[in-house]
């Protein structure tokens, strides 16, 4: 099947064909056609998959089918997304893709001013794409007008609710017509996705382009057995011996990944730190530096990671495995994406085994383990708590409450911290034809 077979218009074919892009992506295939007629979708597709242009596009071809909006203060179209690095992928997606027509979009988050935001919307735009936080901040200031809105997109909304969205989207969800089109996409379906698609969306196609909690066939999964202390050795080892020349490498906290990075290098490894207590920025100079190869690892928490895409990423070192299984799936679609092959590594101490079974249980799958001789672990160290990272495991406080924390995974704190800068990479995830 080609896009010419989906319903499109030819100024989003040709926009698709400049990028090089000819065969659609599973998700792609299934959710274009469901969102062009109008209906309601909930959607579930591992990252990596597409999904960004699954909807991007055909979102654009309703606009385009449509009458356009005679009142420029009315948007047409939201996209909400998680965090800031989304919400930019998603608004490179719509311009890249929107290049031949004649709509408008603004993107807006928290980490930087508002004041231009704000001037953008009110100068007229077709769609929106926004974190939740900011644009809350933007209805205070009575900066949006929701009456005339047509398609509502909720991106990534697992992780929506992980980071304690959920009251956000409720009450943003207040302000928009009942009449209107609804788009639910997710990694995983979990009851409490199922939960929220109830109350949101009417009637939905139900879209599934992989088996649920599953990993990627075209990503190769290892893992290494070490001594917390010496994972940093081992990991400068694996990035020299190997030549390895991108390497994006998750800690679970933000002084881990600042304390990594200074490691690797002062052992001559170029490297950055990107999580949410660094400036929008720096965030955005160390991606734009990994992304060019002007560095060779970019060390990052989960959160700050969320909508990275980097195009045809080679290598993922899980250096801290995390505390929720389901975002040792997330970290590692980072690689392998869009049918290209990818590594992914896991560095893994006596403190971790227990998280290392919660992980294979939940992708239904044995992770190969590879012993290194010169790393073998001493069999005399015993494992000791794990305290800190994401929610501390499926205990406490890791759904709903997360704004009533002081941590920066906590929605509140998205409002200042949650986005990528607007020089996002446009690597949407479409196959492209093999040569």
């Amino acid at each position: 099947m080609s896009f010419t077979n989906l319903g499109l218009s030819e100024p989003l074919l040709k926009a698709i064909k400049e990028q090089g892009y000819t065969v659609p992506t599973p998700i792609q295939q299934q959710a274009i056609p469901v969102v062009i007629q109008k209906k309601d979708i909930l959607a579930a597709a591992q990252t990596g998959t597409g999904k960004t242009a699954g909807f991007t596009l055909p979102l654009l071809e309703r606009l385009y089918q449509n009458k356009p909006n005679m009142n420029k203060y009315q948007i047409r179209a939201l996209v909400l997304t998680p965090t800031r690095e989304l919400a930019a992928q998603v608004a490179q997606s719509i311009k890249v893709y929107g290049k031949y027509t004649p709509y408008t979009s603004a993107v807006v988050f928290g980490g930087v001013g508002i004041s231009p935001q704000l001037a953008a919307i009110r100068k007229g735009v077709d769609i929106v794409i926004a974190t939740p936080g900011r644009l809350l901040d933007i209805v205070g200031q009575k900066g949006i007008d929701f009456s005339k809105l047509e398609c509502l997109i909720l991106d990534e909304a697992d992780r929506m609710l992980d980071m304690g969205f959920i009251n956000d989207i409720k009450k943003l969800m207040k302000l928009m017509p009942q009449k209107r089109q609804t788009l639910l996409f997710s990694a995983t379906f979990s009851p409490e996705i199922k939960a929220l698609a109830s109350g949101l969306l009417n009637d939905p196609v139900l879209v599934e382009v992989a088996r649920e909690n599953t990993t990627a066939d075209q990503i190769s999964q290892v893992v290494h057995f070490v001594d917390k202390m010496r994972k940093k050795e081992l990991l400068s080892q694996l990035i020299k011996t190997k030549n390895w020349k991108q390497v994006l490498v998750f800690t679970r906290t933000k002084h881990g990944a600042n304390r990594l990075t200074s490691q690797l290098e002062d052992s001559g490894i170029l490297a950055a730190a990107i999580h949410g207590n660094k400036s929008q920025g720096a965030r955005t100079k160390a991606l734009a530096d990994f992304k060019d190869k002007k560095i060779r690892v970019l060390v990052a928490t989960d959160i700050a990671a969320r909508g990275i895409d980097i195009d045809q990423l080679p290598h993922v070192v899980n250096y801290e495995l995390p505390n929720v299984p389901e975002d040792y799936v997330h970290r590692i679609g980072r690689t392998g994406r869009a049918g290209k092959e990818g590594e992914a590594v896991s560095l893994v101490c006596i403190d971790e085994h227990k998280l290392l079974a919660d992980i294979e249980k939940f992708i239904k799958s044995s992770i190969k383990k590879v012993e290194i001789p010169a790393f073998v672990p001493d069999p005399n160290i015993k494992a000791e708590p794990i305290q800190n990272g994401r929610g501390g495991g499926r205990s406490g406080n890791q759904r709903g409450s997360a704004r009533n924390t002081g941590n920066s995974t906590g929605a509140s704190s998205q409002r200042s911290r949650s986005s990528r800068s607007p020089s996002a990479t446009n690597n949407t995830g479409i196959r492209q034809k093999q040569r």
